[in-house]
């Protein structure tokens, strides 16, 4: 038996055929630059290499040169890759998997050549690098599942802590349910954290009890208009402010008066 030969695709044909190639990649690159928008804007919870601009201006300094993540000797740092659900090509670390390790000379941010790391921003007063200074996030607790508020000893997250004492403190309280035993609760004081995130590393629970947030995302803002009595560099804030006052005239009418007022067309 014989095979029939195929003919030739006529221009008709081929000419619908391109469209639908067309088309198909078209909405090809229509989905892959889709999922790249959906990872820019996933952006809210990443937590940046120590020094890192606010997000919005590393965003527009980084270059995704990778230079950061090469620095850093604990493969700490990595770059976002497609899937990742982040900012592509831009550095980012997770603390239960591997935490900043705070190194004194803070490889990463030398290096960096947009200043998308600021170097200023961890140094201290003799100019000097000082890891201490980086604010990379903050470490939040989840009383609910933290075995401490519990009643079982531990204190993990306040021993694995680099600034011992400072960043994580233990709070004694007694435990009214035994009436015979203590809470030893771990309490973060935000502006010592840095975010390195070791204490989340070290947590014992099944999912981290502790564990680092963006700043912006944990902490609160009580305002300007709050001033801490107590802090003398707070009270500062009052030498050059101004008051506004409002003066309001005393309504006279009758409480029933007033109760009754605009519903006059209704009688």
């Amino acid at each position: 038996m014989k095979a029939s030969k195929k003919e030739p695709i006529s221009e008709r044909r081929r000419f619908f055929l391109n469209i639908a190639r067309a088309t198909g990649l078209a909405v090809l690159g229509g989905l892959t630059w889709s999922a790249y928008v959906d990872e820019v804007k996933a952006s809210q919870l990443i937590l940046r290499p120590p020094g890192a601009l606010k997000e919005d201006d590393f965003l527009a300094t980084c270059i995704k040169c990778g230079m950061c993540v090469e620095a850093c000797p604990f493969d700490t740092l990595r770059l976002a890759k497609p899937g990742d659900n982040k900012p592509l090509g831009t550095p980012y670390f997770e603390p239960r998997d591997i935490p900043c390790y705070m190194c004194t000379d803070i490889p990463c941010v030398p290096v960096c050549p947009t200043d998308a790391l600021n170097l200023n921003s961890v140094k201290n007063e003799k100019n000097e690098l000082d890891i201490n200074k980086s604010r990379m996030g903050v470490a939040v607790i989840d009383d609910n599942s933290c075995i401490a508020f519990w009643g079982i000893q531990c204190d993990a997250c306040y021993r694995a802590c680099p600034l011992l004492g400072e960043a994580i403190s233990v709070e004694y309280t007694k435990n009214e349910r035994t009436g015979k035993h203590a809470f030893l609760k771990p309490v973060v004081h935000a502006d010592v954290c840095t975010g390195c995130g070791l204490c989340e590393k070290a947590c014992v629970t099944q999912k981290a009890a502790i564990f680092v947030l963006h700043r912006e995302t944990a902490l609160g803002k009580a305002g300007d208009y709050y001033i801490k009595g107590w802090d003398k560099n707070d009270e500062k804030r009052l030498e050059n402010a101004t008051s506004k006052k409002n003066t309001t005239g005393i309504n006279e009418k009758s409480a029933l008066d007033s109760l009754n007022s605009g519903m006059e067309d209704l009688y």
